[in-house]
């Protein structure tokens, strides 16, 4: 079935870890409000590449033949160990998808990779080139409270090389690597998204996809965990449609509230896990709740939250089962 105009909302947390890091500031928090404001953010980019990698595990052969699943923005390598450049990886996939003698390389890409049907490319391949904006477009996820993120140092047993004695013997290092990092004890994070339905008819994106997509946002935040980025928790997703295409209510994250509020985490000792926190959707089921001023615009609402998540507020519908 066609996909309907909509929006999404994602709401995370990240305890003890940082899952993007600003490389122009010593790969400490991305700040784009300052110092003074507090907040940090997470670009899209980097939640993309949770659903991306949430995709690749769930299929790892990309549907097989004729398979819709391929993900293209990801690193392969060929049996050297050298990575794969855009061209022959969009071969391997065409291949792998039973579309390699395809004249139209951009329709048969469109068809088999998913990444490329719901966030768009630009691309190159063999002599054709194309652009297409992708129906799922996602802003920056900004950290609802400002956040002190903390300088740490830690050591590896094992050491970065070994040396060499005077006779040329090798011989073992003293001690171990000494490594540095920025963490953040505690944060909510909140994301905003929009979907284009006159533009996922162009790049065929259907219901299937869109339901992926969902699943990929909430489970894929739970599958990609690393030291480094901390132990990431989905907190609350909501997905609304639209009966016109052509309208949105827009900056949904800005309708949402952590409590406690600034004063507390500026001025006192800040939370520092989900349980001295409550997510505030007071005014956003303002304004998709049934007394919504934009009831009539509005086709479907569903939404789901983590268990251990509190909620101030109502909101319209039944929680989501998806998940």
């Amino acid at each position: 079935m066609a996909v309907l105009s909509g929006e999404i909302l994602f709401v995370k947390s990240v305890k003890d870890g940082l899952p993007n890091r600003d490389p122009l500031n010593d790969s400490d928090a991305r700040r784009i409000f300052g110092e003074d404001d507090g907040r940090i953010s997470l670009s899209d980019v980097s939640i993309k590449r949770d659903v991306r990698d949430y995709i690749l595990a769930k299929h790892p052969d990309g549907g097989g033949k004729n398979g819709r699943y391929y993900i293209f923005c990801r690193e392969e390598r060929n049996p050297a160990g050298k990575l794969l450049g855009r061209d022959r990886l969009a071969e391997a996939i065409l291949e792998r998808a039973g579309l390699k003698g395809d004249v139209d390389k951009s329709g048969a890409l469109l068809q088999s990779a998913f990444d490329m049907r719901v966030f768009g490319a630009v691309f190159s391949v063999s002599k054709q080139s194309f652009h297409k904006t992708g129906p799922v477009q996602f802003g920056w996820a900004h950290s609802l409270h400002p956040v002190e993120t903390k300088y740490v140092q830690g050591t590896v047993v094992m050491p970065s090389k070994d040396i060499s004695g005077d006779a040329g013997k090798e011989e073992g290092n003293v001690q171990g690597t000494i490594w540095t990092t920025y963490i953040l004890p505690f944060a909510v994070f909140a994301m905003p998204g929009v979907v284009n339905a006159s533009i996922a008819r162009e790049t065929g994106m259907d219901e299937e996809d869109l339901e992926l997509l969902l699943e990929g946002l909430w489970k894929g935040t739970l599958h990609r965990q690393a030291r480094g980025r901390g132990i990431q928790q989905p907190l609350f997703l909501l997905h609304i449609e639209y009966n016109d295409p052509f309208f949105r209510i827009g900056y949904l994250e800005d309708r949402i509230a952590l409590e406690p509020g600034r004063e507390v985490w500026v001025g006192g000792r800040p939370p520092v896990s989900l349980d001295e926190v409550t997510l505030d959707v007071s005014k956003l089921n303002a304004v998709i709740g049934d007394n919504s001023p934009y009831r009539n615009k509005i086709s479907k609402v569903r939404w789901v939250k983590n268990p251990s998540l509190k909620l101030k507020g109502d909101l319209p519908g039944k929680e989501w089962e998806m998940l």
